[in-house]
């Protein structure tokens, strides 16, 4: 893919690339093989690890979890109430989108408790184990602590548009708007009226700006990280992209990130 080239030109000292359609890896770009720190793409990982112990009975969306009247489902959907960086709560439950790191920490304890095994285990036998995502590890918090490379996020992307961890159902569920209509924060991105979130997943929708492509579907989900790295999943176009950097996220992030991710889409060979 043409569109992958432009990466050469990015402002960073190393950048990989993968672009996965339902066919498999269309195309790829640097060192696929080369560990990056995912920060906040980490929340990718641990969700799904926590929905297959809903799959598994170890949890349910509705196990109480979290301040008062809080479940598993508020937490991943990041509607618990919960403020970012720590345990306290700065809102009510589901009064509003509450980006919160410290929710996905709650979660791994949860987990870890209720399956009786350390959560940075279970995560590698819950999903990278049946993926194959031999270099991916949770080495920090669970909110932002796991590192990887592209080869193991494009088989991850791949499970993504021909689920086998999770059921049909709850796959579904988790890139599905939860809690709607709730406003608030992407980071680096502003307010957003709604700000959608899924179980895990944020969601696209009408947001803008936003890190995504203008002419991705409103069904697009995923994630980015501080650490200069994203994760998308265009369902209708049925094409997922993931791009890891070392340089951490900001204004040279902005608008190329959106311009990229548009070629993308663009390119004839996706």
């Amino acid at each position: 893919m043409k569109s992958l080239r432009a990466l050469s030109d990015w402002p960073v000292d190393h950048v990989a690339a993968a672009v996965v359609t339902d066919g498999g890896v269309v195309d790829t770009f640097g060192d696929t093989d080369r560990v990056y720190e995912l920060a906040s793409v980490t929340k990718l990982l641990v969700a799904q690890a926590v929905l297959v112990a809903v799959e598994e009975g170890a949890v349910e969306l509705d196990t109480p979890a979290g301040p008062p009247g809080a479940t598993v489902a508020h937490l991943l959907a990041h509607a618990s109430g919960l403020a970012f960086d720590s345990r306290e709560a700065a809102a009510g439950v589901a009064e509003q989108r509450i980006y919160s790191s410290a929710g996905f920490e709650v979660l791994a304890e949860l987990v870890e408790a209720e399956a009786g095994i350390a959560f940075p285990e279970y995560l590698r036998e819950a999903v990278c184990d049946p993926l194959g995502m031999t270099s991916t590890e949770l080495a920090g918090p669970a909110g932002h602590g796991a590192r990887s490379n592209v080869a193991d996020l494009a088989a991850f992307a791949a499970d993504q548009l021909a689920p086998r961890l999770l059921s049909p159902e709850l796959a579904a569920a988790a890139s599905t708007v939860q809690f709607p209509g709730l406003d608030g924060f992407v980071p680096g991105y502003g307010k957003h009226r709604p700000n959608d979130w899924g179980l895990g997943f944020e969601i696209r929708g009408a947001k803008t700006p936003h890190w995504t492509a203008s002419g991705h579907s409103s069904r697009t989900y995923g994630h980015f990280g501080q650490a200069g790295t994203f994760l998308w999943v265009d369902p209708d176009r049925r094409a997922a992209a993931v791009v890891l950097t070392d340089r951490p996220f900001g204004a040279w992030a902005k608008p190329l990130w959106s311009d990229f991710n548009q070629t993308i889409l663009d390119d004839p060979d996706l």
